[in-house]
């Protein structure tokens, strides 16, 4: 019989911190093995008792999430899933937690979320018992110089909410990720130049409300200009278009032009959206013309689509073990027979352009 889960619950809602540990006792399989009400006590709390998993709220008094993260990682490192507002300023700072070391997040349960408690209850129990049996391996930072290719106006005619440097493109590059993704997302961005040849399609597995924030973080991290995708968005070269998390994204060919368009549904390989949808699509839409890129993430989602990417002539990468949080998703693929080039995190954005 397998030993329970412990998990640490660090939040200063005496409320919120009663939510999380009722749902997470409610499962069998887990022990909430304590709680803290601040980061200094968490970073104690996580010495003493050793748990499997923590979860952390980031805005609390004495020390805050993100320096109790920190100092975690760096001392006792344990896979961390935040806890975050659906707030522009929560984004903002749950997408910092990600990049110094925190594994994943949730939406802080309160009365304005767009999914019932219930379902929330369900999300947070599989993130623990995903992270926990999960082979983590927290990122060591490679330090690189800074290499964010400005966008260059002069070289750009506006359209609507994207700068655009030329109107279509017979190429397409689609990536998809999850666990881990948010972080090693923003390092290939950075690598990506102005008057890239080629629309960038992109699902990462977040919840609605942070896709927005997200895909802004991209936009400025990045010689692209990324936006959140929207229902009949038109397709360009040089843009990037991020799947908002409660719709599938689709390419449709519509009046001799391609558009993007979203589907609000059914799940589809356990998420909305799914990276399966999407390479799908762009298999569909773009074939041998296609580079497609499966990243660091639980699961298998995007594995069967990738495949069907590569049996139609497109190029097809997976990110690997060494650089991934978490190799689930591109393990799938690589055993599924489906992608043509194992590649380093740092490597991918230039093996990307290779291909173009």
């Amino acid at each position: 019989m397998e030993k329970k889960i412990k998990v640490l619950v660090v939040e200063d809602s005496s409320l919120v911190r009663k939510v999380i540990t009722d749902i997470l006792s409610s499962d069998p399989d887990i022990e909430v093995v304590g709680t803290a009400n601040n980061g200094k006590t968490a970073i104690y709390k996580n010495d003493l008792l050793n748990p499997d998993v923590i979860t952390m709220d980031i805005e609390m008094p004495v020390m805050d999430g993100l320096e109790s993260l920190k100092r975690i990682i760096e001392k006792n490192p344990k896979p961390v899933i935040m806890i975050s507002v659906l707030t522009q300023h929560g984004a903002e700072e749950t997408f910092k937690a990600l990049e110094y070391g925190a594994v994943d997040f949730i939406p802080k349960p309160a009365t304005n979320l767009p999914i019932t408690l219930k379902e929330l209850s369900g999300v947070l129990i599989e993130k623990v018992k995903q992270v926990h049996h999960a082979e983590l391996k927290i990122p060591i930072k490679k330090e690189e110089p800074e290499t964010v290719l400005k966008k260059e106006p002069e070289l750009v005619e506006e359209k609507g909410q994207l700068e655009v440097i030329q109107e279509t493109s017979d190429k397409a590059v689609a990536i998809g990720t999850s666990t881990g993704g948010p972080s090693a997302l923003v390092s290939i961005f950075k690598k990506i130049p102005a008057a890239f040849p080629a629309p960038v399609f992109i699902v990462q597995h977040m919840p609605a409300g942070f896709t927005k924030a997200f895909a802004e973080r991209l936009n400025n991290n990045s010689g692209l200009n990324v936006k959140e995708a929207e229902d009949g968005d038109k397709i360009y070269p040089g843009c990037g278009y991020l799947a908002p998390g409660d719709a599938h994204i689709k390419i449709a060919e519509e009046n001799g032009e391609k558009v993007i368009r979203l589907v609000r549904g059914d799940k589809v390989s356990g998420h909305i959206p799914s990276i399966d949808v999407m390479f799908d699509s762009v298999a569909d839409n773009y074939g041998k013309d296609s580079v497609c890129v499966i990243m660091t993430g639980m699961g298998q989602d995007g594995a069967k689509g990738i495949k069907k990417v590569k049996d139609l002539g497109g190029y097809t990468f997976a990110q690997d073990e060494e650089t991934s949080v978490v190799f689930g998703m591109n393990r799938v693929a690589i055993q599924n027979g489906a992608i043509n080039e194992v590649v380093s995190l740092y490597d991918i954005a230039n093996s990307i352009i290779s291909k173009l």
